[in-house]
């Protein structure tokens, strides 16, 4: 069980509307080593750790990534918030348009929607800890 807080942990405040950045940035939401992958990779690993204090850390990072989802979902609505039709289409920021509008969709960079197909949940802790890793960026 958490206890939510309806505020940010660190307030977004985004003055200029940028698609472009945007457009970039919505892969760190839904791309294939997104915040929606990683909440969803660590708390559903969690089940087959066999060690507790293993099982309670994939918990705590997995319910930090749901944070994280929340603060780049913020920071996409500000920068998508208010454009105009011209600054969208000059952006490239209208394929995404046709089909969301402003509305904020997990996807990646190159219009690949977020799915759970593309994540590792193997039962082995060796290997689903390797594979956090890598998609963490600590394995190049």
């Amino acid at each position: 069980m958490w206890i939510y807080e309806k505020k940010l942990e660190y307030p977004i405040n985004i003055k200029k509307p940028n698609a472009k950045a945007a457009g970039i940035i919505i892969s760190q939401l839904g791309g294939p080593d997104g915040e929606m992958g990683a909440a969803t990779r660590y708390l559903s690993q969690r089940y087959t750790m066999p060690i507790n204090m293993g099982k309670s850390m994939l918990t705590d990072i997995g319910t930090e990534e749901l944070n994280h989802i929340e603060m780049v979902s913020t920071l996409l609505y500000q920068l998508t918030k208010d454009l105009s039709i011209e600054e969208i289409k000059a952006s490239g920021f209208d394929k995404y348009f046709v089909d969301h509008t402003v509305g904020v969709y997990p996807q990646a960079a190159s219009g690949v929607p977020f799915s759970a197909a593309t994540l590792q949940s193997t039962g082995d802790p060796i290997a689903d800890l390797f594979e956090d890793l890598a998609a963490d960026g600590a394995i190049r």
